[in-house]
């Protein structure tokens, strides 16, 4: 099977896009911030691209801490309004204060909301979350009992995360979504799993595919080769026709031919665009799935709000990514050398998506 090719409509269409983006880029104004607020984590997934443990060689970012930057550097510079603040771990769910935390921010004027895995998600917890204001969540499921337990090394894990999911369709206004890292274990099933899904009343689906980083690095049982990565293009495409559940690919790379039919927009990285993050030890950077060394500043040293307007020029200037295999490609234009978590310390590009399609 070969990919989509790139059409002349579609170019035109992502030129013109990219001339919007580069307004975005030049604007930079903070949207979304991720605070790490843990590493502490209640499993060891396979493809844990942080290296999570219950014991965590870091300690939790104190939540004052977090909040002395919001109130000194973050919001008398932005309408808190149009700012959504993520927690994320680690598994945020062990952090005992979370709910201390939602009610603070929401206090503040900001929409926060939370990545878990489920483990730890009673109907209880997630109503106590709710009335200190949780407005998102994201719920990790990664395919049938053999296939998500395997991923999340814990026997348990499969009926935690089904459970937290029917928890959370059970409030109203509470924006969710059920994310899916597919592995080559559950590709024979995937329409399968997608009426499972769907049997089970859940709306929003998104699908990642798992790149060579962390744990997954070296674990090639995780790793789509082309042709299956192809055929969950196809997949996704086919599904989001029929419509019967909301289906995006993540933001994870440029997909060529596929662009805008697989997610609900052309592929953009914005990461320290138009997202920001604080690591539990303090660090600034981009989203946190950049795992590489693209740090631009630390809290306890620098301010915030400097950092984010003048020194995140690796993620705002991608002239520099024009290298290796990325020096001659004919969609650099549309692709800006791919997400910058797909980088390493060495700002080499670990994984191609659209190699990956031609």
């Amino acid at each position: 099977m070969k990919g989509k090719r790139l059409g002349l409509r579609k170019r035109i269409g992502l030129k013109l896009f990219n001339e919007l983006y580069d307004g975005v880029v030049e604007r930079h104004e903070l949207r979304t911030l991720f605070w790490e607020c843990t590493l502490r984590c209640n499993l060891r997934c396979r493809h844990c691209g942080s290296d999570c443990r219950t014991d965590a060689a870091e300690s939790d970012m104190p939540l004052e801490d977090f909040l002395h930057v919001l109130d000194r550097e973050v919001t008398p510079h932005v309408d808190p309004s149009r700012v959504l603040i993520i927690f994320s771990g680690g598994e945020v769910l062990v952090r005992h204060d979370l709910e201390e935390a939602g009610r603070e921010v929401t206090r503040r004027g900001y929409m926060w909301g939370m990545v878990t895995n489920g483990m730890g998600l009673t109907r209880e917890r997630l109503r106590s979350l709710v009335a200190a204001g949780l407005r998102s969540v994201s719920v990790s499921f990664d395919g049938f009992s053999d296939i998500h337990n395997h991923i999340r090394q814990s026997p348990l894990s499969f009926e935690r995360a089904r459970a937290a999911v029917g928890y959370i369709r059970e409030i109203e206004d509470l924006t969710y979504d059920v994310i899916t890292c597919v592995t080559p274990s559950l590709m024979p099933r995937l329409e399968e799993w997608r009426d499972y899904l769907i049997a089970e009343g859940i709306t929003h689906w998104r699908i990642f595919s798992i790149f060579p980083a962390g744990r997954a690095k070296k674990d090639e049982s995780l790793h789509l080769n082309a042709e299956q990565f192809r055929t969950l293009m196809e997949f996704i495409r086919r599904t989001r026709r029929e419509g019967r559940i909301k289906l995006n690919y993540a933001c994870e790379g440029f997909l060529g031919g596929y662009e805008a039919e697989v997610r609900d927009h052309f592929y953009m990285c914005n990461a320290g665009v138009s997202v920001a993050s604080i690591r539990v030890n303090g660090d600034i950077s981009g989203c946190t799935s950049v795992r590489g060394n693209y740090t631009q500043g630390n809290i306890y040293r620098d301010s915030f709000w400097d950092v984010w307007q003048n020194r995140f020029e690796p993620f705002r200037n991608r002239e520099w990514t024009r290298e290796g295999e990325c020096k001659d490609c004919r969609v650099w234009e549309f692709c800006r050398g791919g997400g910058m978590h797909l980088r390493d310390d060495e700002g080499q590009l670990m994984y191609c998506h659209y190699n990956m399609l031609k």
